[in-house]
């Protein structure tokens, strides 16, 4: 069935909650008709190697083809698909579906090329412009699986990427722009190429003007053995004389992408999506959560390097045949607060996906909302936010400036798309400040206390989802089944642990209260403090240290670290702060956000030598805590009371 001829039944909520719940099989493989198959599944779940999970195991199809062909096929050629719009550079561009599937196609071709092909990886390391979307969904078209690496991060994080999915071919440009800066692309990939153990083929690169390394000056490099002997191509010249590709049917099962999050340990987990399921679970979630259709416009305020500009810049809108928006620019500061609303009237926008992170930033800089009402604005019919808890605070100030439903939802880089929202497209359910609301039709959503067993309502507890995850979800972790049962699934058997704290209260709403485990919300970014611990210990004059994520008026949570001196050093305490601070950009890189560090006597630990940060945050926070009973030795923390608040920010 073409996405023209979707429509939402008319039920309720509850209703389609139970059919999802009570028959998935069914109820999945009905939701599967929205997709253009190959071969057209005829079973919905695979439980044979359960807790791994498959969905629609005998069923093939192309997502690019999804997200493209079928729209052109069915003659919405002309229609916008995709809309550039860079406040850097002062520059708008519109792309019909004619053009960025032919786009597309092309660039398939060039990789094909270069020995791209169904299976293959490909590193992509681009910024919030067109080629991004290009490149992924040409990987798509081949079967290949991409693995998008956001441009913040550092060549040491980019280089563990790369030796973990071994890539065939870099895509990559000469650099991404910030309001008062240019960052050089090139040299952070030459730096990782020099620390990676795997050796990729080519490195494909954009050429952006304004940037001082380019491609030649790459190739000589490489050509002097300055460098790996990778190939270096700019853009235009691999495009050029390629023949365009055509879809590859692949697998249901078939890994569409790796995208990699954080780890308590340090070590990136590849959370791998597969092409059917999510292909699914898109084109479902479009209509029945968000409630945007064929030719209409929804802007995904984000960046391509995390899930949510996977999910809801890229593939959710393309398969929906709807327009998105890829805007490379700041909330604030390009040039002023105003600047999401103006995107709003100049492109029509529908409904509008932030984070509560770009909502509190707009909210200092225009606390009134003068902005706002300098735009026309009447195009939006729902603000959805995710990525971190949404402060009531922030969603009264919201809801009031902006006079349409500001809508929290819950989901994370594993499940790939909602766990609780609102579902506009099914029902528009009362709105309750510091709630995301009700499960997602195919979640199964409970609250279990330390032994798995549910608590009681409205009882805080670990938030745990009942197996198998509905289609959309992670299959597993790239290359590491064992690493994903262990991570996810061996805390509560028959559960997924989302890492999440929280409950549910007498009308089934969820509240997310905070996370479980050691890593950290900054700005909607999920970053591991075992990794930035471990950069901290790195240094010659630190014995041992603690990274603990401090709640921040605007960023959501920002990193603190404590660490104790190794005995007969003097280092002056200022000179210090700034090495340690220096240290983690460079190796974990400016997204980490890491400018708070003091140097403490000692930190606080159980008998068994587990630090306790839970209990530190509580304190940093300003919160009531309990001295825990396993305590080694109390005046530890009694002696940290005075720093724990984390020095100011310089």
């Amino acid at each position: 069935m073409s996405t023209e001829q979707q429509t939402t039944q008319a039920e309720d909520y509850a209703e389609v909650y139970r059919r999802s719940v009570r028959d998935p099989e069914r109820f999945w493989l009905e939701a599967a008709r929205a997709v253009d198959w190959t071969r057209e599944p005829t079973v919905a779940l695979d439980a044979a190697m359960a807790p791994l999970y498959r969905w629609f195991p005998d069923g093939e199809l192309n997502t690019s083809y999804n997200a493209l062909d079928r729209h052109v096929e069915a003659g919405h050629g002309e229609r916008t698909a995709l809309v550039y719009d860079s406040a850097l550079l002062g520059v708008q561009k519109r792309y019909s579906y004619a053009r960025l599937r032919d786009e597309v196609a092309l660039f398939a071709g060039a990789l094909a090329a270069r020995g791209v092909g169904r299976g293959d990886r490909v590193l992509v390391y681009l910024p919030m412009i067109p080629q991004a979307a290009v490149a992924m969904l040409a990987c798509a078209r081949l079967g290949a699986v991409h693995s998008v690496v956001f441009g913040g991060f550092a060549p040491k994080e980019l280089a563990a990427r790369i030796d973990d999915s071994r890539p065939r071919v870099v895509v990559t440009t000469t650099g991404g722009l910030e309001p008062k800066r240019r960052i050089e692309y090139i040299p952070a990939i030459e730096e990782a190429l020099r620390l990676a153990r795997h050796e990729p083929g080519t490195v494909v690169v954009h050429e952006r003007p304004g940037f001082e390394t380019t491609v030649e000056q790459a190739r000589e490099r490489a050509g002097h053995g300055e460098q790996p002997a990778v190939e270096w191509l700019g853009w235009d010249a691999a495009v050029e004389g390629a023949e365009p590709a055509a879809p590859v049917p692949v697998a249901a099962t078939d890994p569409l992408y790796v995208l990699y999050t954080s780890g308590t340990t340090g070590a990136p987990k590849g959370v791998v999506r597969d092409n059917g399921g999510h292909a699914v679970a898109m084109t479902w979630s479009m209509r029945h959560i968000y409630d945007v259709g064929p030719g209409e416009v929804m802007w995904t305020a984000s960046d391509v390097g995390w899930v949510v500009g996977h999910s809801y810049i890229v593939y959710g809108p393309l398969l929906a045949g709807a327009t998105t928006v890829l805007y490379e620019g700041k909330p604030v500061g390009t040039p002023d607060a105003g600047a999401f609303w103006r995107r709003v009237e100049d492109h029509g926008v529908k409904v509008l996906f932030t984070a509560p992170t770009a909502l509190r930033a707009i909210r200092r800089a225009d606390p009134e909302g003068e902005l706002v009402r300098r735009h026309d604005i009447g195009s939006l019919q729902a603000l959805f936010v995710a990525g971190e808890r949404l402060d009531p605070e922030t969603y009264g100030w919201a809801s009031q400036v902006l006079g349409v439903p500001v809508v929290d939802h819950w989901w994370q880089t594993e499940t790939g798309w909602a766990i609780c929202a609102n579902p506009f497209g099914i029902e528009r359910l009362p709105l309750k400040p510091g709630s995301p609301s009700v499960p997602v039709p195919g979640y199964r959503v409970e609250v279990l206390d330390p032994l798995g067993q549910p608590v009681a309502t409205g009882e805080e507890g670990n938030i745990a989802l009942r197996l198998p995850l509905p289609p959309g979800t992670l299959t597993t972790l790239w290359g590491a089944d064992r690493r994903f049962v262990d991570s996810y699934l061996a805390a509560f058997p028959g559960y997924y642990a989302t890492g999440d704290s929280g409950h549910i209260d007498e009308d089934g709403y969820v509240y997310v209260m905070g996370r479980t485990d050691d890593v950290i919300n900054v700005s909607g970014h999920r970053l591991s403090t075992g990794a930035m611990e471990q950069v901290l210990a790195s240094h010659p004059a630190v014995a041992e240290c603690a990274v603990i994520g401090v709640a921040d008026p605007l960023k959501g949570q920002r990193p603190a670290g404590y660490v104790v001196l190794k005995s007969g050093v003097e280092a002056p305490e200022e000179q210090l702060r700034d090495e340690l601070v220096a240290l983690v950009r460079r190796q974990i890189g400016a997204v980490a956000d890491f400018k708070d560090v003091a140097v403490v006597e000692g930190l606080p630990k159980t008998r068994s030598g587990k630090i306790l940060r839970k209990t530190m945050r509580q304190i940093a926070d300003g919160e009531d805590y309990t001295v825990p009973s396993t305590i080694e030795d109390s005046t530890v923390l009694e002696a940290l009371e005075g720093v724990l608040r984390p020095p100011r920010a310089r």
